[in-house]
């Protein structure tokens, strides 16, 4: 097996674990480097990274992409060359490189985030259209209803048989609706009251979402303002039509309010020699001076540095030279 191969392999698994991860690919370059097109690298959300992107000018760079993309969702291209003129094009990010190489590469940033869950709870035609058509458009899907089994919502991605909610680990990307049309209503809303979800819509009438609150309310059941009558403003006249106005609400909610998510950058230190950013954690090249630490991106900048050291042209790093931006 290749070592693009395993990458995959490996973004497959983590895929299937519902993990954040980037796969970075090497679209082009400009020898001499030491990467060809096509090798690729996974990076993990804790910054981790299989596979191979380049050496030392490359790696770091393209790892503090990675993560930032897993930040804001968005893919990039990369570039890194000696001389790079500002790249002022939409998904396009530039870097200078000052590997002695002088080399350039182009390596595309694509980051893989967890789908949607779309969580709907009854067991009417407007529940199985919601799944059907949540699947269609690319949700993770998962089906509830007392008693229910897979072969009840063939579509669905996992099926609940009760009102038990943990197996599904909703969450902040979690969009819940409550289908039951008057069966189980208030037991189901309780039921999705205690998790951070983004959306819970009740499927009803004006007047019967308003009773359903009403009974909750007597029973002291708290967080209540969380809970909307699915798509309040359309009109449907068949469970179809319903559904699909449900749905079409959850889609402009979740884009209206799709957010940045904050991700840790390793801390890194900028190499007096060269100007790289040098991640900390790990740095096979550093010296000590007093109460400083110096890192470098090779061991030719440092022993620069060492030669340096004492003369004018070496700038003493600022305490924002090391940062964990």
């Amino acid at each position: 097996m290749s070592l693009a191969d395993d990458v995959l392999d490996r973004a497959a698994r983590l895929r299937e674990r519902g993990e954040t991860f980037v796969v970075a690919t090497v679209v082009r370059v400009d020898p001499p480097t030491s990467a060809r097109p096509g090798d690729k690298a996974l990076i993990a959300a804790d910054g981790t990274l299989w596979g191979w992107i380049g050496g030392s000018c490359s790696e770091s760079l393209v790892r503090r992409e990675a993560l930032h993309a897993l930040g804001d969702g968005q893919p990039r291209l990369v570039k890194i060359a000696p001389e790079m003129a500002p790249e002022h094009q939409p998904g396009v990010v530039a870097h200078v490189s000052t590997c002695p190489s002088a080399g350039a590469l182009d390596v595309f940033i694509d980051p893989h985030l967890p789908r949607p869950l779309l969580l709907v709870i009854g067991d009417t035609p407007a529940a199985h259209t919601l799944i059907r058509l949540g699947a269609t458009i690319g949700y993770e899907t998962c089906a509830v209803h007392p008693g229910a089994t897979a072969s009840d919502f063939p579509e669905a991605t996992h099926v609940i048989g009760s009102l038990d909610l943990a197996s599904a680990n909703p969450g902040p990307t979690t969009f819940a609706v409550v289908a039951t049309m008057g069966h189980y209503d208030e037991q189901a809303i309780e039921a999705l009251l205690p998790y951070e979800v983004a959306y819970i819509g009740l499927v009803a009438s004006r007047r019967r979402a308003a009773t359903v609150l009403d009974v909750l309310a007597d029973r002291a059941t708290r967080d209540l303002e969380r809970v909307r009558r699915a798509a309040d403003s359309s009109v449907g006249r068949t469970q179809e039509e319903i559904a699909l106005a449900v749905l079409a609400e959850i889609v402009a909610e979740r884009h209206a309010h799709q957010l940045s998510h904050a991700v840790a950058l390793p801390a890194s230190a900028i190499d007096p020699i060269c100007g790289m950013t040098v991640e900390i954690k790990g740095a096979m090249h550093t010296l000590p001076r007093g109460e400083r630490t110096y890192y470098f991106c090779s061991a030719g900048c440092l022993e620069g540095f060492k030669r340096r050291e004492g003369q004018d042209v070496v700038a003493q790093p600022s305490r924002s030279d090391v940062s964990s931006r």
